[in-house]
């Protein structure tokens, strides 16, 4: 398995966030946070876990973008993914089964190459929020393998990098409970909690290479 010495996981959650802010993206993105390894301060990093929080587009759908669903063979262009940056990336542009275009695959594409230890998790809503309804939504299923780990780093939102958090992921500085204590303090029960962080982390070990998850809360 690919791994990353924390140095170099720095480096490269800085150039993905680089590129997210100078390159028009496939939509808007308004969060963007690390969780997992590096957040923890772990080295090498297996993977680079990175959530980003995405805005919904209206009122895009044209001649133009239409012309490009042709083009390409899809549908949702001008709808869930910009006209102007499927012209600009057309090799990027990435569908789900049924031939519509799935944001999160598109920005899989654009910002991450095939043979990364990265996962990208994209959603509509903030981290903090979809922490606390992907842990609901697996405490009342008793299924826990996706829940989102709660001990995330802010790098950016709205167009604002935070003023220290590089040079924190650098030096190993942020402190954080092993996860079953952070899933308690969010309020699952003590055992359950421990069966959950297991169960999170038997799902991260079969990851391999690049990941993506779309999520719509």
């Amino acid at each position: 398995m690919t791994e990353l010495d924390r140095a170099a996981a720095v480096d490269r959650l800085e150039t993905l966030l680089e590129t997210i802010e100078d390159e028009t993206m496939p939509v808007p993105v308004t969060e963007v946070w690390v969780y997992g390894d590096l957040a923890l301060g772990v080295d090498p990093v297996e993977r680079l876990d990175v959530y980003l929080t995405k805005d919904l587009l209206f009122g895009q759908a044209d001649d133009r973008a239409a012309e490009l669903n042709d083009r390409l063979g899809v549908d949702g262009i001008g709808e869930t993914v910009r006209a102007e940056w499927a012209r600009e990336y057309p090799e990027a542009v990435r569908a789900n089964p049924s031939g519509h275009v799935a944001p999160e695959k598109c920005l899989g594409a654009h910002l991450l190459s095939e043979d990364e230890p990265v996962h990208l998790e994209v959603c509509n809503a903030s981290f903090e929020d979809n922490v606390t309804q992907r842990l609901e939504g697996a405490l009342a299923r008793e299924s826990y393998e996706h829940i989102l780990d709660p001990r995330g780093v802010c790098l950016w939102i709205d167009g604002e990098r935070s003023a220290d958090a590089f040079e924190k992921l650098r030096d190993g500085e942020y402190a954080f409970p092993p996860l079953s204590g952070a899933l308690e303090m969010l309020g699952a029960e003590p055992t359950v909690a421990k069966e959950a962080a297991n169960a999170v982390e038997t799902y991260r070990e079969r990851e391999d290479g690049v990941s993506v998850r779309g999520d719509v809360v």
